[in-house]
């Protein structure tokens, strides 16, 4: 088995799989105060927990957005699956031209997204990836990593918004029946709901223009399914396309 580690500004996932088969996914919240020795017992934790033992696991790889955590998260594995693990970065084989004019500032996840993209649907294609940032990415039709945009996460979003409006509180996460609200619940399920799905399809629109042709669109991150709904874009909707690319990645530099 191999072990792949997503680790997000919210969310670290770990997925292990067995060849292609993924056997589990496991999420833990992201938290940069923990140590090496924390972040090993809640691994191993994991894997009990999902009856894995550490003689099945034959490597692993990590894909890290949190600089200040990619360390800590390598030495975990060390502890406990007796080896270093792969850190997607420069000098590993991706399959992917990468065509920004600073290769280097593209995250790894945005990276580890496109590959699993590629490898379960055609070209040209965008992914749109709903996490702490939502991030629309586009590989064109010669598989070629062209860039994207970056645009605010919804949660993270609305947290602001809560935190900084003294007549607005939490509310449930879900699309309204109509997009004109009639009282203030509503009207903010409007703003989030349908108000960036609307954004999501307004900018898919302007990259399929540059594209050009016929372009798949493919939907990842944690909060992509409340949303998906109310999008009009024609999405296909895959929630490990991360941990997928990690695990292809992986199998390309063993």
């Amino acid at each position: 088995m191999v072990l792949c580690i997503d680790v997000g500004n919210t969310n670290i996932v770990f997925a292990a799989y067995d060849g292609e088969e993924r056997v589990f996914t496991s999420r833990l919240k992201t938290d940069a105060t923990r140590t090496s020795d924390q972040y090993a017992a809640e691994l191993r934790a994991v894997l009990n927990l999902y009856d894995v033992s550490v003689l099945d696991i034959e490597g692993s790889i990590i894909g890290s957005v949190v600089p200040t955590l990619t360390k800590i998260l390598q030495k975990a594995c060390r502890i406990v699956l007796g080896k270093d693990p792969l850190v997607l970065g420069a000098g590993l084989r991706t399959g992917l031209n990468i065509r920004l004019d600073n290769p280097a500032e593209c995250g790894a996840d945005l990276v580890a997204s496109a590959v699993g993209a590629k490898a379960h649907y055609p070209v040209p294609l965008l992914v749109v990836d709903m996490g702490t940032a939502s991030k629309i990415t586009a590989v064109d039709g010669n598989g070629d990593f062209l860039g994207g945009a970056i645009l605010p996460g919804l949660m993270t979003s609305m947290d602001a918004l809560i935190s900084n409006a003294s007549l607005l509180t939490d509310f449930d996460l879900a699309a309204p029946a109509h997009a004109i609200g009639k009282n203030t619940n509503d009207c903010l399920r409007s703003g989030y709901v349908l108000g960036f799905a609307s954004m999501i399809d307004g900018m898919c629109n302007r990259f399929k223009a540059e594209l050009g042709g016929d372009v798949t669109v493919v939907a990842t991150g944690g909060l992509m399914e409340t949303v998906l709904p109310s999008c009009r874009t024609e999405m296909h909707l895959r929630d490990d396309l991360v941990t997928e690319g990690l695990r292809i990645v992986y199998a390309k530099n063993r």
